[in-house]
C-alpha cells in the first residue's frame, strides 16, 4: 500500500465556502454537555496521544468539553461496540485508527460492520510509523534483522497494538517482503507491547512514531527504521525501510472520528467543522509536528471514500498471505 499524502488537500479549495455554511448550520445549543471521545486501546499509545490533544484544544478553540474514555480490548472492537450502542446524538464519538476499518477482516466474529455501523465524521491525521527493536539484540538494520531471522526465526516475534492495526498490516508486509513467517503477538494497546519489546519478551514493534519515539530515543528501545518514503523531522537520524534494506515497506498510520449509525446530517457536518478547525489550530501550532502527525482535512463524504479504499487494500494485503481471521 502506497502511503498517501494529504496535508491539507482538496479541502483547501472547498473549505473557504464550506466553512461557513457548517459553522451556520451547527445545531443550537450543541454540545451543551461533554461529549465522550471512546478510545479503542490503553492508555499511552498513539492514539490515545492525539486524542488527547485534539481533546484539548477542541476545548480551546470550540469550548468542547471532552471526556477521553479509553476502552481497549478486541483489537479496538470493545471500545467500538461502546459507540455503536450509543444514542446519535453526538456526544459519545469513537477517535480510532486504521485498525476500526479492518476489524472484519482480521476477526472471525466482528460485532459490527466497522463501515456501515458508524457514521464517518473527520479524519484527523496520518504519521508514518517506526520499527524498534528490543535494545537487548545486537542487529543494527533490516538487513540484519532479516539474515537472522531467516537462520533462526523462533527467536524473533512481533508485538502489534491489535490485530489489523496499521501496524500490524506494516508487519504483515514486512514479513511478506522478508519472505518470512515470524510470529506476530497482538497486544491491548501500543504501550503494553512496547514494554514488552524494552524487555526483551518480543523482539520488534512497528507502531506510530509518535507513540515509540520517546522510549527510542530514550534508549529503552532501539529504533530501526521508518516506515515512511522520506526521513522525519523530528527524528532525521533514524533512516527509513529502503535505506535500511527493505524497500517498500511504506505504510502510514491515519486517525479519525466516527460516530454511532444515524448521527443527524446538520450534527454531523457541524462536528466535521469543528474537528478540521481544531486540526488547522494544532497544526499552524506546531503541536501536530511534534507529535509527528500531518494534517488531514476532509469532508465527511471524503473520509468514508478513504476508509472504504483504505479496507479494501487491507484485505487485498492480508489476502496476499492467506491471513486466516481469528
Amino acid at each position: 500500500m502506497q502511503r498517501r499524502h494529504f496535508l491539507l488537500a482538496s479541502a483547501a479549495a472547498a473549505g473557504a465556502t464550506a466553512l461557513p455554511r457548517a459553522l451556520a448550520a451547527q445545531p443550537s445549543g450543541f454540545p451543551n454537555r461533554p461529549i465522550r471521545m471512546v478510545v479503542p486501546f490503553a492508555a499511552g499509545g498513539g492514539v490515545d496521544v492525539f486524542a488527547r490533544l485534539l481533546a484539548e484544544k477542541l476545548k480551546e478553540t470550540r469550548g468542547y468539553t471532552i471526556v477521553v474514555d479509553n476502552r481497549s480490548g478486541g483489537s479496538g472492537t470493545v471500545g467500538g461496540q461502546a459507540v455503536r450502542q450509543a444514542a446519535p446524538d453526538g456526544y459519545t464519538v469513537l477517535f480510532s485508527a486504521g485498525t476500526h476499518v479492518m476489524a472484519q477482516s482480521v476477526m472471525k466474529s466482528a460485532p459490527y460492520d466497522p463501515i456501515v455501523d458508524f457514521t464517518p465524521i473527520a479524519r484527523a491525521g496520518e504519521a508514518p510509523m517506526l520499527l524498534v527493536m528490543s535494545p537487548k539484540l545486537p542487529q543494527k538494520n533490516i538487513t540484519e534483522i532479516v539474515a537472522d531471522a531467516r537462520q533462526h526465526p523462533d527467536n524473533w516475534t512481533f508485538a502489534t497494538s491489535a490485530l489489523g492495526a496499521p501496524g500490524y498490516l506494516a508487519t504483515v508486509a514486512f514479513n511478506k517482503l522478508a519472505g518470512l513467517n515470524l510470529t506476530i503477538a497482538p497486544y491491548r494497546g501500543t504501550a503494553p507491547g512496547l514494554t514488552d519489546v524494552a524487555a526483551g519478551h518480543v523482539q520488534l514493534l512497528i507502531d506510530p512514531v509518535l507513540a515509540l519515539l520517546p522510549m527510542a530515543q530514550g534508549g529503552q528501545v532501539k529504533a530501526i527504521a521508518l516506515t515512511s518514503s522520506k526521513r522525519s523531522n523530528l527524528a532525521p537520524d533514524i533512516p527509513t525501510a529502503a535505506e535500511a534494506g527493505m524497500p517498500g515497506l511504506d505504510h502510514a498510520s491515519w486517525y479519525g472520528v466516527w460516530g454511532p449509525k444515524g448521527m443527524p446530517a446538520d450534527q454531523v457536518t457541524a462536528m466535521n467543522a469543528a474537528i478540521n478547525e481544531t486540526i488547522k489550530a494544532l497544526a499552524a501550532s506546531g503541536q501536530l509536528a511534534k507529535i509527528g502527525v500531518e494534517p488531514v482535512i476532509e469532508t465527511p463524504k471524503q473520509f468514508d471514500d478513504f476508509a472504504r479504499g483504505y479496507q479494501k487494500r487491507g484485505d487485498e494485503l492480508l489476502k496476499s498471505v492467506n491471513f486466516q481471521p481469528t
